[in-house]
Protein backbone atom coordinates (compact mmCIF):
# COMPACT_ATOMS: atom_id res chain seq x y z
CA UNK A 1 0.00 0.00 0.00
CA UNK A 2 1.73 3.32 -0.71
CA UNK A 3 1.32 6.71 1.01
CA UNK A 4 -1.66 7.92 -1.06
CA UNK A 5 -3.92 5.41 -0.09
CA UNK A 6 -2.61 5.83 3.54
CA UNK A 7 -3.56 9.37 3.01
CA UNK A 8 -7.01 8.28 1.57
CA UNK A 9 -7.45 6.06 4.87
CA UNK A 10 -7.04 8.73 7.41
CA UNK A 11 -9.31 10.64 5.44
CA UNK A 12 -12.12 8.30 5.70
CA UNK A 13 -10.98 7.31 9.21
CA UNK A 14 -11.37 10.77 10.43
CA UNK A 15 -14.39 11.61 8.25
CA UNK A 16 -16.66 8.58 9.94
CA UNK A 17 -15.36 10.07 13.16
CA UNK A 18 -17.36 13.12 12.95
CA UNK A 19 -20.50 12.00 11.44
CA UNK A 20 -20.40 8.18 13.54
CA UNK A 21 -21.30 10.94 16.60
CA UNK A 22 -23.75 12.82 14.97
CA UNK A 23 -25.63 9.47 13.58
CA UNK A 24 -25.63 7.94 17.00
CA UNK A 25 -27.11 10.66 18.63
CA UNK A 26 -30.09 10.69 15.96
CA UNK A 27 -30.26 7.06 15.28
CA UNK A 28 -29.31 5.05 18.16
CA UNK A 29 -25.93 3.11 19.04
CA UNK A 30 -27.50 0.27 17.78
CA UNK A 31 -27.93 1.38 13.67
CA UNK A 32 -24.64 3.10 13.22
CA UNK A 33 -21.60 1.08 11.86
CA UNK A 34 -18.11 3.04 12.39
CA UNK A 35 -16.61 0.91 9.91
CA UNK A 36 -19.32 0.90 7.45
CA UNK A 37 -18.91 4.96 7.19
CA UNK A 38 -15.36 4.72 7.08
CA UNK A 39 -15.39 1.84 4.41
CA UNK A 40 -17.87 3.87 2.09
CA UNK A 41 -16.50 6.90 2.78
CA UNK A 42 -13.04 5.03 1.70
CA UNK A 43 -14.22 3.67 -1.32
CA UNK A 44 -15.82 6.91 -2.53
CA UNK A 45 -12.23 8.88 -1.96
CA UNK A 46 -10.91 6.07 -4.37
CA UNK A 47 -13.04 6.00 -7.02
CA UNK A 48 -12.82 10.03 -6.76
CA UNK A 49 -9.32 9.69 -7.38
CA UNK A 50 -9.47 7.41 -10.48
CA UNK A 51 -12.08 9.31 -12.34
CA UNK A 52 -9.60 12.29 -11.62
CA UNK A 53 -7.02 9.99 -13.05
CA UNK A 54 -9.13 8.91 -15.73
CA UNK A 55 -10.01 12.71 -16.91
CA UNK A 56 -6.70 13.35 -16.78
CA UNK A 57 -5.71 10.77 -19.21
CA UNK A 58 -6.71 13.44 -22.12
CA UNK A 59 -2.77 14.08 -21.89
CA UNK A 60 -1.96 11.11 -23.65
CA UNK A 61 -1.32 8.29 -21.48
CA UNK A 62 -1.41 4.98 -23.24
CA UNK A 63 -3.22 3.99 -20.66
CA UNK A 64 -5.28 5.81 -17.47
CA UNK A 65 -5.38 1.83 -16.36
CA UNK A 66 -2.20 1.50 -15.66
CA UNK A 67 -1.30 4.60 -14.27
CA UNK A 68 -3.70 3.98 -11.26
CA UNK A 69 -2.29 0.80 -11.02
CA UNK A 70 1.14 2.76 -10.62
CA UNK A 71 -0.71 5.72 -8.72
CA UNK A 72 -2.07 3.27 -5.83
CA UNK A 73 1.45 0.90 -6.03
CA UNK A 74 -0.37 -2.50 -7.22
CA UNK A 75 1.61 -4.42 -9.29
Amino acid sequence: MNERIRQLADQAHEYASGVYNQRIATEGPENVFFYQISNDKFAQLIVRECADIATMNQHGWASAGSYVLEHFGVE
